[in-house]
Formats: structure tokens, sequence, C-alpha cells
């Protein structure tokens, strides 16, 4: 992990302090795709996909998640289900449930091939607490 990335890990079983709703869309866009939460809450988003295609949500550094959307370029058939990702068809919602740890900036991005390159992918600002 590098100096601006913040700490983050499932929380599938906590509490959340938070619940922030998340669309996304086949013109490769989540709403919102900025957002931000502070260190130390337990974030449960709501995840919505109310595109015609398949999409995710996986958040990460987007150092990772490039690399991680580059083994899904070679292995298109690749099955995955990590407490960091929520993949939805058309019409579906899920949630991921994710601590933030402390500040620094978390990305989340839709790995299916040529999603990432079209622009699907935020950011997650993590504040100090006072």
């Amino acid at each position: 992990m590098t100096g601006h990335e913040a700490a983050a890990e499932s929380e599938q079983s906590a509490q959340a302090d938070r619940t922030i709703e998340v669309t996304m869309t086949d013109g490769m866009r989540f709403s919102p795709n900025h957002i931000e939460v502070k260190a130390g809450q337990t974030v449960r988003f709501i995840v919505k996909n109310v595109g015609d295609q398949p999409h995710e949500m996986v958040i990460g550094s987007l150092d990772e998640l490039k690399a991680h959307a580059e083994q899904m370029r070679q292995q298109p058939g690749m099955a995955h289900d990590e407490p960091n990702m929520v993949r939805l068809d058309a019409g579906e919602t899920g949630e991921i449930v994710w601590h933030f740890d402390s500040p620094g900036q978390v990305d989340f991005a839709c790995l299916i091939p040529g999603h990432l390159e079209a622009g699907m992918q935020g950011t997650i600002d993590v504040r100090a607490t006072p």
C-alpha cells in the first residue's frame, strides 16, 4: 500500500455506520463516482445495475484494479467472488460492506473487459476523523 491509499477491509458481518447507494449504467459510469467517508466508518454500498449489460463494482487501489482488469481480459470467463466486489446482471441490486481504517484514497471500478477503459471508475476519499 502506498501513502495515498487508505487501508480498507471487508466487514461483511459488521454493523454499517452509513449506507451509500451507487448506480452503474451502460454509459460506463458510476453515480456517484466520487464518495467521501470518514476513517473508522463501516459503509454499506447498495449497488444497482440500471443498465442492460452486466457490470461490477470492485474496491481497491487503481494499480490493483488495472492489474485485475488485465487478468480478466486474458481470462474473460474468470469467475471471482471477493468481499471487495459485487458483479450484477442487468436490473440486479447487491451490496458491499467495507470498513475504512485510515485516511487516504481508495478507488473503485468495473473490471469487465472494456468498461474501466471506457471510464467506469471512481474514487473514495477517506477523511481523518477529528
